[in-house]
């Protein structure tokens, strides 16, 4: 005989008598879950500290190309998408992360990129890399931004590999190997 069977209120009763405990344990788990990790990164000022990040940066765009003969390509790029950084002092979590590129199939390429955090300051960076048929090394040197950026130095460097190419220029594609430091400008380290 189950224990609770004996008893008038049955299961009904059980589960109207324990209720407010449950819910009262049910909050607790949600307000511990909402409460940030002590092991967050401090993200409210870059301050003088170089930030190590490695990350992703997944976009989408298009691309239109122009024939330089036989073996040769020149192309600009945009492409829109998002960055999620990981790291122990990494400068956000994630962003919205844009990019204008020139590449040339010979020569290489250069760009220009506007990450954007959740905050809405952005950061700033030139592209510069290899580009070619043989190789894809892609070097971005922080040049400044808005808010908690602005006047940022540092740099990172990836590889890029494109993952969806159509005939009508549209491109898809994410980062290899992302990695890199920034540091808030002078501005921002005046402040401390």
């Amino acid at each position: 005989m189950h224990p609770w069977s004996g008893r008038a209120e049955g299961w009904l009763g059980l589960c109207v008598r324990f209720l407010p405990c449950a819910g009262a344990i049910a909050m607790a788990i949600a307000v511990s879950a909402c409460t940030p990790s002590a092991q967050a990164p401090d993200t409210s000022a870059m301050g003088s500290e170089w930030r190590e990040f490695e990350g992703t940066w997944t976009a989408a765009g298009s691309r239109q190309s122009i024939a330089l003969g036989p073996e040769r390509k020149a192309s600009v790029s945009t492409l829109k998408g998002s960055l999620l950084l990981s790291g122990a002092a990494r400068p956000a979590v994630g962003f919205r992360a844009e990019a204008v590129v020139f590449s040339d199939s010979s020569s290489g390429m250069v760009g220009r990129a506007v990450w954007t955090d959740e905050r809405g300051d952005q950061a700033w960076s030139e592209l510069r890399g290899e580009g070619t048929a043989t190789g894809n090394r892609i070097v971005g040197t922080f040049i400044g931004g808005t808010g908690r950026y602005a006047g940022a130095t540092g740099g990172y460097e990836f590889s890029w590999r494109f993952v969806l190419e159509t005939e009508d220029g549209t491109v898809q594609g994410q980062s290899v190997g992302l990695k890199g430091r920034v540091r808030g400008g002078a501005a921002e380290r005046g402040r401390q």
